[in-house]
């Protein structure tokens, strides 16, 4: 699998997370609930991910970490919707199919949580995924997040209405984690 290393994005991310969005295969994006004519421009990515960078932990409406394997960056891990010291919703993106399904996300994602937690203060969060898609859904429930339950919304401003799953881990189950 490599050495597995997380770290908050940098300029030099942005076009790889861009080209993540507009570039992937597009039954991939909309097997994770995806509308495709929602996404926006590389201009637009560009703006949203720059803001980001010059915001202060309590101003982010958004906050990006990068997933490497072997000091190469293969995926990010955001929230949004963040309630500075309260809560924030996280999204979990492998970007080559190769760094899928081989346990790394799991391992990825508990790296991420100590930056969440601490530089935004949570108390809760929350991961809403695609009811439809396994791979979010079985990373959460392996790493100690809870299901909440499953109803239909529009879970974000690129997706499709559709079926999910609402997860929770608090700041005490996290701390229990370690």
């Amino acid at each position: 699998m490599g050495i597995l290393s997380v770290r908050e994005i940098r300029k030099s991310d942005i076009p790889l997370i861009t080209d993540y969005w507009l570039l992937s295969d597009p039954g991939l994006m909309t097997g994770m609930g995806v509308q495709l004519d929602k996404l926006p421009s590389r201009e637009q990515w560009d703006d949203m991910l720059s803001t980001q960078l010059m915001q202060s932990y309590e101003e982010k409406q958004s906050y990006c970490m990068i997933w490497e394997i072997d000091g190469m960056p293969v995926g990010h891990c955001n929230v949004n919707k963040i309630r500075f010291g309260e809560e924030a919703y996280m999204h979990l993106h492998l970007w080559q199919a190769t760094h899928r399904h081989r346990g790394a996300g799991s391992a990825l994602v508990k790296m991420t949580l100590p930056y969440f937690f601490k530089n935004l203060k949570l108390k809760t969060l929350y991961c809403e995924p695609y009811a439809l898609n396994t791979a979010p859904n079985k990373t959460l429930s392996g790493i100690g997040f809870r299901m909440l339950q499953e109803y239909t919304t529009t879970p974000g401003f690129v997706c499709f209405e559709q079926p999910v799953r609402l997860w929770v881990l608090t700041e005490a189950e996290f701390r229990g984690m370690a």
